[in-house]
C-alpha cells in the first residue's frame, strides 16, 4: 500500500433543485456504497430512498487521464416512506444496503433494502424505439379504425440512450425488526436478509415465502441479551454463512447440518482483558460489520475502536487487530452522551485481501497494510480534494504538545463521520461516503 492517493473529482449527489437543496440535506445523506463485480458501476443509496448509479468513463487515447472517473449513469427512487397501521409505526425509506448480482446479460441487477422490504431492480439501456404501430399513432393514442387502410410493419429507430430502472421483485412482510444486512449467495439463486433477531433465506424467484434459517428470539423478550448486527454468505461455499452479534461474537453456520441453523459450526470470540473492563466495554465490543475475505479464508469484523481479522481455523482470538482510533478511548463518556458511541462503521478489503479500510470521525478514513503493517490516515474533504491532488496523511495528537501538521483529538468534528466505504474489486480505487458527498480516490499513477 502506498500512502499517496489522488482524488478524482468528488461527486455530489445529483441536485434535486436549488430551492430543495437545503430542505433535502437530510434525505441526501448517503447510507450505503457498493461497487458491482467488475467495478465499472458504483451504486449509492441515501436516506431519501434514492439509488444513484455511477458508471466509469471508458478509456480513450486522447483522454487517458480521465480513465477511472465515474459519472452519473442512473438515478431512481427505490423505496418510499410507509406507515405500518397495525403497529402505528413509520417505516423509513432510507436504503440500508445495496448488493449487486453478477451480470449475466446486457442488463444489471441489484438488491436494495430499507428496514422492512427488499427489492430486486433491473437496470437496462434502451437506444432504439419501435415506430409504425398499426392501431396507435406515434404519441401512443389509439387511431380511428376506419382510418386504417393498410397494414404497417413496425420498425426500430435509433433514439437517445435511455437508462431504465424497473423493479422486478419485491420481497416484503418477512421481518418484524429492522433489516441490517442482505447477502447474495454464491449459487446466485438465493440470498439472505438479516434483522436483529432473525435471518431469512430467499429464492430470487419466490417473493411470498422465505425460510427462517436463524432465530435467536427468546421465548421471553426480557431474557434477550444480544442481537444480530450483520450477516454474510461465504464467497465460494453456498452452504456457509457468518453472522455477528452485539456481544462481539461471530458464529459460522452450515446449512447442511439442519434447516434451522440455531447451532453454529464455529464460534469466534476474543476473551476480554479484565483490566480493560469498563462501563462501555459491552457497547464498544458490539460488531457493526462482518466481511469474508475474497479468498474465503478470513473474516474481518469492525467494532467501535478496532478492526479484527479472524482465521476460519482459529476461533479463540483474532490473528490481527488494528486500532482505528484508539485515541478516543479517553473520550468514551462524551461519545456516549452524544450517541456517537452507537455509530455503525463498515470495513472493506481490497481486491487481493492485503489492505483493509475503515472509517473514522472528522471525515478521516484509515488503511492498514496486512503485509508491511503500515497504516495511514487520510481525509475526505472538499478543501483537500481538488481533482488529481495527492492526499496528505493526517495525524491525531493526544498529548498537550501538537506539531504543525497534527490535529488535536479535542478538535475532531464528530458530526463528520465516514461510516460507508467501498473498494474496487480489482483496482486501487475507493469510494468514501462523507455525509451527502461521495469521494472517489485512486492510487497515485506515476
Amino acid at each position: 500500500m502506498r500512502c499517496f492517493w489522488r482524488s478524482l473529482p468528488y461527486l455530489l449527489r445529483p441536485p434535486r433543485s436549488a430551492l430543495a437543496a437545503s430542505c433535502h440535506a437530510e434525505a441526501d445523506i448517503i447510507s450505503t456504497v457498493e461497487f458491482n463485480h467488475t467495478g465499472e458501476l458504483l451504486a449509492t443509496g441515501d436516506k431519501g430512498g434514492r439509488v444513484v448509479i455511477f458508471q466509469r468513463e471508458q478509456e480513450s487515447k486522447h483522454q487517458s487521464h480521465r480513465r477511472g472517473e465515474y459519472n452519473v449513469y442512473s438515478t431512481f427512487q427505490s423505496h418510499e416512506p410507509e406507515f405500518d397501521y397495525l403497529k402505528s409505526l413509520e417505516i423509513e425509506e432510507k436504503i440500508n444496503k445495496i448488493r449487486w448480482l453478477p451480470q449475466q446479460n446486457a442488463a444489471y441487477f441489484l438488491l436494495s433494502t430499507n428496514d422492512k422490504t427488499v427489492k430486486l431492480w433491473k437496470v437496462s439501456e434502451r437506444d432504439k424505439r419501435p415506430e409504425g404501430y398499426n392501431l396507435k399513432d406515434e404519441d401512443g393514442r389509439l387511431r380511428d379504425p376506419s382510418m386504417i387502410t393498410m397494414l404497417r410493419v413496425p420498425v426500430l429507430r435509433p433514439m437517445d440512450l435511455m437508462v431504465e430502472a424497473t423493479p422486478r421483485r419485491v420481497f416484503a412482510n418477512a421481518h418484524t425488526y429492522h433489516i441490517n444486512s442482505i447477502s447474495v449467495n454464491s449459487d446466485y439463486e438465493t440470498y439472505m436478509s438479516a434483522d436483529d433477531l432473525r435471518i431469512n433465506l430467499w429464492n430470487f424467484e419466490i417473493t411470498n415465502q422465505s425460510f427462517n434459517i436463524v432465530d435467536i428470539k427468546p421465548a421471553n423478550m426480557e431474557e434477550l441479551t444480544e442481537v444480530i448486527t450483520a450477516a454474510e454468505f461465504h464467497p465460494h461455499h453456498c452452504n456457509t454463512f457468518v453472522y455477528s452479534s452485539s456481544k462481539g461474537t461471530i458464529r459460522l453456520c452450515d446449512m447442511r447440518t439442519a434447516a434451522l441453523c440455531d447451532r453454529h459450526a464455529k464460534f469466534f470470540e476474543e476473551p476480554e482483558d479484565p483490566s480493560n473492563r469498563s462501563f462501555f466495554s459491552e457497547i464498544i465490543s458490539s460488531i457493526s460489520d462482518v466481511k469474508f475475505s475474497h479468498s474465503g479464508r478470513y473474516i474481518m469484523t469492525r467494532d467501535y475502536l478496532t478492526v479484527k481479522v479472524w482465521d476460519l481455523n482459529m476461533e479463540n482470538r483474532p490473528i490481527e487487530t488494528y486500532q482505528v482510533h484508539d485515541y478516543l478511548r479517553s473520550k468514551l463518556c462524551s461519545l456516549y452522551e452524544n450517541d456517537c458511541i452507537f455509530d455503525k462503521f463498515e470495513c472493506v478489503w481490497n481486491g487481493s485481501d492485503s489492505v483493509i479500510m475503515s472509517g473514522s470521525y472528522n471525515n478521516f478514513f484509515r488503511m492498514f497494510d496486512r503485509n508491511t503493517k503500515r497504516d495511514v490516515t487520510l481525509e475526505a474533504s472538499r478543501e483537500n480534494s481538488k481533482p488529481r491532488a495527492v492526499l496528505k496523511p493526517r495525524k491525531v495528537c493526544v498529548g498537550g504538545k501538537r506539531r504543525k501538521d497534527e490535529i488535536s483529538v479535542d478538535s475532531l468534528d464528530f458530526s463528520k463521520k465516514i461510516l460507508h466505504t467501498a473498494w474496487h474489486p480489482s483496482e486501487n480505487i475507493i469510494a468514501v461516503a462523507a455525509t451527502n458527498n461521495l469521494y472517489i480516490f485512486q492510487d497515485k499513477v506515476n
